[in-house]
Order: structure tokens, then C-alpha cells, then sequence
């Protein structure tokens, strides 16, 4: 037996393999201040898309993830008190106003990339602006919502679908994860009350569940290759199918993304190291781990508990967030890794490989916090209607 595997069996016989309250918000601390690090980078107030460990360079600000990164903020906040952190948020909230596009789209990659908007991205920021509307009360933030839903519902076809204005990052016009943008004009309907907000939503939600197969699994659900979909893209279709059918009562949704949960859980081993791609029969095609993606499940695995109090749910967030907490860095050296989480592991994974992308770190600090919620530890739930 190795001295790794000795130590395993000595922290699994004492109970340590069990994060203590206090070590989890180590780790939750740890990635805020990493997020911050990585909003000071740039020569904005928009957050670097993503720390490149090859070359020590951080990339320009990133739109889309910087809009849902500020509803991490703003929950951080209400969970310590922290008032920097609602001052970074709003900070962020106000250079996406800043950045919005004349037909109120949101450009695609970081800035400099292209000068094209693209739904999905589009669809991220709704968040930032509708949690900073509601925690400052500026119309500025809900207005410029109204006005990017405006467009997403004037370039949706009439069956629900997205096929315009996809992302040149990606060369791909239909996406099912668009249901993730579907979420966020669900959003923008709870602070305008207009329901043609609500029926967009449920139009696209409706045309992605409409392509399943009988075991749940979605087509065109992937940034490169749609016949085995990253555990990112599998978890943000999951999610806006299963938000818009927790807000509508809508059992089949919830069925459809039960179904989703269930088939990766199934997959979970004892270790919580999550494969990083799926196909169409359930099946794991690659043995590294899309740490991004294992964050989000954890998430989504969270408000399944919350939803039908199945305790397995609660019991694989666990699993895989004690795998995730292995992996994040917590004392090193190197500033521009302390605290962040890769794109996979190991690192030259096939998902952003030798790179900390910003949003592996903002959900796994939002998986961390959901955690806290279903633990016990805290009553604090802004996060669950957030990006």
C-alpha cells in the first residue's frame, strides 16, 4: 500500500475524509478571493475569462461569465457580510451595461474577440442584471435586461428554438443548453412581470425536451462534439429545464431533469471523480474529470434534494464536492492558481486543458454554498434562483 492510500484509509477510519464546517469555508473564501484576483487582472471591471498556466497570462474580461458571476458575489456577501463584495458586483453589473451591444445582445468570447452577440451569452448576463436590480434598485440594471430580452425574443424562431446569432466560438448554431438562456428570461420575468418574457422561456423549454431520447439524454448539447456532451453543457441544460419547472409546477420538467441527474449519479464513483463526457446510452467515453461540469452537477444534484428530498441527491453532492475540494489549491505560492479550480483534472484534460477558467471556480463556490444550504448550515438561498 502506497503512503496515499495509507493515508486515505487513516482519514476515512477517523472521520476526516468528512469536511469540518470551518474547512469548507476555507475553501469557499479561497475561490472568492481568486474570483477577485482574477476581476483585478483586467483592465476593467469585468472578470479575466480564464488564467492560462503555460504561458503565466491572464486573458481580457469575459461578459458572459462575469454576468452570472455577480449573483456569487452578491450571495457571498449576504453569507459574510463582506461589503467588497457587493461593491465588485455592482462594479460588474455596471461595465456590462457599459459593454451591451446597440440591439442589447451580448457579445461572444472576451472582449476583443469578436464583435458579434450571441444568444447563450446573451442569456448569462440576464442574471447579473435582474440579482443587481434587486439588490440596488437601479433601473439601469433591469432596463438593460428588459432590452437584451427583448432581442432574444425578437431572434427566437416560432418553435421555441434559438438557430440565429449562435456563438463563433463554437461554430454551432443549435444548442439545447440554451436552456440555460431560457432560465434567464424566466428571471427577467419576475422583475417585469411581462409574460411574453415567461413564454419565450417555456417556448425553447418545451422545442429542447421535445428532441430527447426515451432515457433523457439531449441532442446538440455539446461545444464540440454532440455525440458525447461535456458534464458543463449536460448540466446547464439540466438546469433551466429544472428551474422552469420547479416555477411552473411542471411535473414532467422536473421528470426530464431527474432523469439527467439520475443517469450521472448512476455514474458516480466512490472517489467522486466524475468522467467529463457522456454518450447518448449514458455511457462515460473519457476517463478525465470536467471539473466545471462536476461543480455545476453538484449544484444541480442540490436543488434536486430540495426539490423532491431524495436523500441520494444530497449524499452525491457531498461525494463530488469532497473530490472538488481535493483539487483547488488552497496554500500555493502561485497567486494566479491559489484557490481557483482547473478546467479539468488532471489539468491537460480535455476540457479547457492547462487553464483555470473563471466559471469552474464561480461553481464551485456556488456548489459550496448550496452545500452550506442543504446541510443546515445556512439559511441563505439567494443563490438558488441565480446563474
Amino acid at each position: 500500500m502506497t503512503i496515499n492510500q495509507r493515508l486515505r484509509v487513516f482519514r476515512e477510519t477517523f472521520g476526516l475524509d468528512r469536511m469540518p464546517i470551518q474547512a469548507a469555508q476555507v475553501h469557499l473564501d479561497a475561490a472568492l478571493k481568486w474570483l477577485c484576483h482574477a476581476q483585478d487582472m483586467t483592465a476593467d471591471a469585468g472578470v479575466s475569462q480564464t488564467y492560462l498556466v503555460r504561458s503565466g497570462h491572464w486573458a481580457n474580461s469575459y461578459p458572459e461569465t462575469t454576468g452570472y458571476i455577480i449573483p456569487t458575489f452578491y450571495s457571498y456577501a449576504a453569507l459574510t457580510g463582506c461589503e467588497d463584495m457587493r461593491n465588485r458586483a455592482r462594479q460588474m453589473a455596471d461595465w456590462e451595461c457599459e459593454v451591451q451591444t446597440e440591439c442589447g445582445g451580448v457579445l461572444a468570447g472576451a472582449m476583443g474577440d469578436s464583435n458579434l452577440p450571441t444568444i447563450f451569452n446573451t442569456g448569462q448576463v440576464l442574471f447579473g442584471w435582474v440579482r443587481a436590480f434587486e439588490e440596488e434598485g437601479s433601473e439601469r440594471y433591469r432596463e438593460s435586461a428588459v432590452k437584451a430580452a427583448h432581442w432574444l425574443c425578437e431572434v427566437q424562431d416560432i418553435d421555441g428554438c434559438w438557430r440565429q446569432f449562435g456563438s463563433p466560438m463554437t461554430d454551432k448554431a443549435v444548442n439545447t443548453y440554451n436552456t440555460r438562456t431560457a432560465w434567464g428570461m424566466l428571471r427577467v420575468y419576475q422583475v417585469t412581470n411581462d409574460k411574453k418574457f415567461l413564454d419565450a422561456a417555456l417556448n425553447n423549454i418545451e422545442w429542447a425536451v421535445s428532441q430527447r431520447l426515451d432515457n433523457g439524454w439531449l441532442p446538440e448539447n455539446c461545444l464540440q462534439d454532440d455525440t458525447q456532451p461535456f458534464v458543463h453543457t449536460i448540466a446547464y441544460a439540466m438546469r433551466g429545464i429544472m428551474e422552469i419547472g420547479a416555477f411552473l409546477e411542471r411535473e414532467d420538467l422536473i421528470e426530464q431533469a431527474v432523469k439527467m441527474g439520475d443517469s450521472l449519479q448512476e455514474n458516480l464513483p466512490k472517489n467522486g471523480m466524475l468522467p467529463g463526457r457522456f454518450n447518448s446510452s449514458w455511457k462515460p467515453t473519457v476517463k478525465w474529470s470536467c471539473l466545471t461540469g462536476d461543480a455545476q452537477i453538484a449544484i444541480n444534484w442540490g436543488r434536486l434534494y430540495q426539490i423532491t428530498g431524495d436523500e441520494k441527491y444530497r449524499d452525491a453532492v457531498h461525494s463530488i464536492l469532497q473530490f472538488l475540494k481535493s483539487t483547488q489549491k488552497i496554500t500555493s505560492d502561485v497567486v494566479a492558481e491559489n484557490g481557483a479550480i482547473k478546467g479539468s483534472h488532471p489539468v491537460n484534460g480535455g476540457y479547457h486543458p492547462w487553464q483555470y477558467p473563471n466559471w469552474a471556480t464561480k461553481f464551485f463556490a456556488d456548489a459550496l454554498m448550496i452545500e452550506k444550504s442543504i446541510s443546515g448550515q445556512s439559511n441563505i438561498s439567494h443563490f438558488v434562483n441565480d446563474g
